[in-house]
């Protein structure tokens, strides 16, 4: 099933990421978004991984995460995983395994950059958003 415009804003809505956009920022984000199928069994993120650049939103399906082979969560619709990489360098600090099949909104770090690059409020509340979850762990 291919996501609507309307359910691709209320997914990019839902991530703490893109928390203070508008409507209008999200459909600028939304444009790069991509709608991918994976099967059952396909790892999403490979923990450890370096310099790997995308983020994903959950549209279908569950996924594992699991650090140190151990599983510490279940993804399901909504839920996202990989946002640090569209900000950092950072290796991947869990895997996430789709656990049936999935479909996933992605976004690449070269194409978050792109619009970061065209509308610098967006660049903004992406580093407002980025600093308070800072400032909540540092707590």
């Amino acid at each position: 099933m291919r996501s609507s415009g309307n359910t691709k804003l209320r997914l990019l809505r839902s991530v703490p990421l893109f928390s203070g956009c508008t409507d209008d920022e999200l459909v600028e984000i939304s444009a790069v978004c991509d709608e991918i199928d994976f099967p059952a069994g396909k790892r999403l993120i490979v923990e450890g991984q370096d310099a790997v650049s995308e983020f994903f939103i959950l549209v279908e399906g569950e996924a594992a995460v699991t650090r140190g082979g151990a599983e510490i969560a279940t993804l399901g619709p909504g839920d996202w995983a990989g946002e640090i990489a569209l900000i950092s360098d950072s290796p991947r600090t869990a895997s996430v395994t789709a656990t049936t099949p999935v479909v996933v909104l992605l976004i690449t770090r070269g194409a978050f950059a792109a619009v970061l690059r065209q509308s610098p409020s967006i660049a903004q509340k992406v580093l407002a958003s980025v600093g308070a979850r800072l400032a909540a762990d540092a707590v």
